[in-house]
């Protein structure tokens, strides 16, 4: 993933959840032959997969499972978001994990408390954690890695929180200044605008970090603007957060609906891969055929 970004790649990462959706991250492609070249363990669908809120009841140790399933069956670069990464001692402890596993980087946010979704935004506490003792999260996990691949990002949750733009750029410039490769910015808004304005100002300094200072945008509620133009106007990293399992639900809500509606599932059928080309699609991806 690193050399992506240091090619000027833009990194599309695809949120994977699971093995198979792993597989379908891997394989899918657009009308132009269009791929994405890594996926994304987020704790929201890690969280909701197992039916728990996105509050980190999942525990390291479950959602490390659910990154090996994926990096398994798959061969494209991973991100793990680490939501708060805990106390600097326990996310020293987690890099080493997720280095040692092959994954790519961890982005940890820069708040504490009980964790809420950002994208609750105010309607929830969103509570900033001290700079301080964030920027001494990312030295810890700097420092705990073993090679030089593996990057760390600062998510900055100002905009979320309503802290405003200048206490997110000096955050950001801050995590930079600890050792963070990189900088997520997060906003719950439907227009681009805010997330375009902190961009134009975070590209003011980030050249004083070389080989650093990388951007990473999640444009889930903002999804007007496309990945082109958030590239040129300076994201590395596109992450599509938490789709494929937005679109499960749905599906899968709708075929037990019918079921119980007709009394059987022939109805369905037509909504439904086969059984054989489920078995197809699993072998294929696996050599076992």
């Amino acid at each position: 993933m690193k050399q992506m970004i240091e090619r000027g790649e833009m990194v599309r990462a695809m949120e994977a959840h699971s093995g198979l959706t792993g597989l379908l991250v891997e394989g899918a492609r657009g009308a132009n032959g269009e791929k994405f070249n890594c996926t994304w363990s987020s704790s929201l669908t890690s969280s909701t997969i197992k039916a728990k809120p996105d509050i980190e009841t999942v525990n390291t140790t479950d959602r490390i499972d659910i990154v090996q399933d994926v990096l398994e069956v798959t061969t494209l670069p991973m991100v793990y978001d680490g939501d708060t990464g805990g106390l600097p001692e326990l996310f020293h402890f987690t890099v080493r994990t997720l280095e040692r596993l092959g994954v790519s980087a961890c982005i940890i946010e820069d708040k504490t408390g009980l964790k809420q979704n950002s994208l609750f935004g105010t309607d929830r506490k969103q509570q900033l954690e001290d700079i301080d003792s964030f920027c001494a999260k990312i030295a810890a996990g700097k420092k705990a890695q073993v090679t030089d691949d593996f990057m760390i990002f600062a998510r900055m949750e100002s905009l979320i929180a309503g802290w405003g733009q200048e206490e997110a750029l000096k955050r950001a410039k801050a995590s930079l200044d600890a050792g963070a490769d990189g900088v997520m910015i997060h906003s719950k808004e439907k227009k681009p605008d805010e997330i375009l304005e902190f961009i134009a100002e975070y590209n003011k300094f980030r050249g004083n970090y070389p080989g650093r200072g990388h951007l990473v945008v999640v444009p889930t509620t903002y999804n007007s603007i496309t990945e082109a133009e958030l590239q040129k106007a300076g994201a590395n990293v596109v992450i599509h957060a938490n789709q494929l399992l937005r679109a499960a639900f749905p599906a899968m809500k709708k075929t037990a609906e019918s079921i119980l509606t007709n009394g059987r599932s022939k109805e369905a059928d037509s909504e439904l891969l086969s059984v054989k080309e489920i078995l197809v699609l699993i072998d294929d991806n696996t050599g076992l055929n």
